[in-house]
């Protein structure tokens, strides 16, 4: 959990602009792409990135602006991709309202009490955990998969250096 504004806003920033990273690599065409007849698309899941950070952020008492949790999932790569950035952007000068004191306070979150310091930290996790499902479904759609926390396979071999096993 986190304890420090400071802290968590170096570590979300990183975070935002790996899945930024990520979103780059993203086209059209890859947007409908699912891992089984149940599964979320690779658009809508992205899409659900943007949404959701919107979303959990407001319902901790910010005021992010962003599409609605409910709006639809666009067509274009670049619009999704697009709209993260707006919703990263715009989380941060809200996010430093908070201050290291309030991280401990507890808050209502989805019928439970949450402090402060783990909505943020969940926030963090959840960009992370959908990322992972989104390079899989990359690759299967054929897309070139970004580095997030150390080279992906691409960039070792883009760099003529030999993957690890």
């Amino acid at each position: 959990m986190y304890t420090s504004i400071e802290n968590f806003l170096s570590d979300w920033k990183t975070e935002c602009a790996s899945s930024e990273k990520l979103y780059a690599n993203l086209t059209d065409a890859s947007l409908n792409q699912t891992a089984w007849e149940h599964g979320r698309e690779l658009g809508r899941l992205s899409w659900h990135l943007a949404l959701s950070t919107v979303e959990m952020l407001n319902h901790a008492g910010l005021n992010v602006q962003g599409p609605d949790e409910d709006s639809p999932a666009p067509t274009s790569a670049s619009i999704i991709l697009e709209t993260l950035k707006q919703v990263n952007a715009a989380s941060i000068p809200e996010l430093k309202k908070w201050t290291d004191n309030m991280l401990p306070e507890e808050i209502p979150m989805y019928g439970m009490k949450w402090k402060r310091g783990f909505v943020l930290t969940v926030l963090i996790h959840h960009h992370i955990h959908h990322r992972g499902q989104m390079t899989v479904l990359m690759r299967q759609a054929g897309l070139k998969v970004p580095g997030m926390h150390g080279p992906s396979r691409d960039e070792w071999i883009a760099w003529g250096k030999e993957p690890l096993a």
